[in-house]
């Protein structure tokens, strides 16, 4: 029976469907260190991760692993160069997350442009005492100009909820998209920087990769309005963190709202000093009916590259096929 690695605690059930085809070594507890992932992965042939880095130590010390399966989106913790010189399949898990990811974008939005955080902060301390006229005074988000950077999957699922908010939908992307969806979604796109000059509400989901690390620093913070929020439901790395607390403490920007992080679960601590911004734990995705069917399909993935089940052979999501079929290296 062939052996698979799960790197993270998720669903038990999942864990017994992955029995039925393999040997199966179940992680339970915190994140796995790199030199215990390593060691584990040693005699495995495939593996589950979520957000696990794994990289070309990590493939050339398993020489019989085939496959990982990221349970998630982004795949940055994957050194695809790697995987690609030892012909080892990468897959994820994408669009059962896009309705989720952008409700909680909405959320996360809302909240920081509402300054809802804040005020329950203020209140939970004692500190209501009267209704006045200015009191955590926000910026509206109906009739206003939503600018979304990255318009994929998830991107376009939040331009659609945009239609009931009766705001105007700008977008930058690396390419535009059909004209088809442009016209479903009422998207203009523009220029980054005419983005970033005219939104009421910038909201980042776009992958992370080199070119895109730190998409929105301080000069970028420096085109927005002083009243425009910013969100970040994408990776962290894309927003430089330590220029957002500047440009949060100065009012240079209004407020801004953030699930991920650089060098997460670690965080910034000068992020913990400003009250303008709304802070989650990367949990955009966290709907049990959402993490079950990634769970699930990061499973389908992982049962059918290593030829078991109905879909031996061909599993729903690589992310490099073009290694399927080559011998391993």
């Amino acid at each position: 029976m062939q052996k698979i690695l799960v790197a993270r605690p998720i669903f038990p059930d999942v864990i017994e469907r992955l029995k039925q085809y393999f040997d199966v070594d179940w992680h339970q507890g915190d994140v796995l260190p790199a030199d215990e992932l390593t060691r584990r992965l040693a005699d495995k042939d495939g593996a589950l991760t979520a957000g696990d880095p794994v990289g070309a130590a990590a493939l050339a010390a398993a020489p019989r692993l085939r496959v990982v399966s990221n349970m998630a989106v982004g795949y940055n913790n994957f050194d695809m160069a790697a995987f690609n010189a030892a012909n080892v399949l990468g897959t994820n898990t994408p669009d059962v997350l896009n309705e989720s990811t952008a409700d909680f974008g909405w959320a996360l939005m809302m909240a920081a442009a509402r300054r809802i955080a804040e005020s329950e902060h203020w209140l939970r301390a004692g500190k209501w005492q009267k209704w006045t006229y200015d009191g955590f005074l926000g910026t509206d988000i109906y009739g206003s100009i939503l600018g979304v950077i990255g318009m994929g999957r998830i991107g376009q699922a939040l331009a659609r909820r945009a239609k009931g908010f009766n705001m105007q939908v700008i977008y930058h992307n690396r390419s535009r998209v059909a004209p088809e969806i442009e016209a479903e979604l009422n998207a203009e796109y523009a220029s980054k920087q005419d983005l970033l000059q005219r939104a009421d509400h910038v909201v980042l989901v776009l992958p992370y990769t080199k070119e895109n690390h730190h998409t929105i620093g301080a000069a970028e913070l420096a085109q927005m309005k002083p009243t425009a929020t910013l969100t970040n439901i994408a990776r962290g790395g894309i927003v430089d963190d330590a220029a957002l607390v500047e440009a949060l403490r100065t009012k240079q920007i209004a407020a801004a709202g953030l699930d991920v992080y650089e060098g997460e679960p670690h965080l910034n601590p000068d992020l913990l000093t400003v009250p303008n911004v709304v802070l989650t734990p990367h949990i955009a995705s966290a709907t049990e009916a959402t993490r079950r069917a990634m769970a699930n399909l990061a499973a389908d993935n992982l049962i059918a590259a290593l030829g078991e089940g109905p879909r031996a052979g061909r599993p729903p999501n690589p992310i490099n096929p073009e290694v399927i079929g080559k011998a391993r290296s």
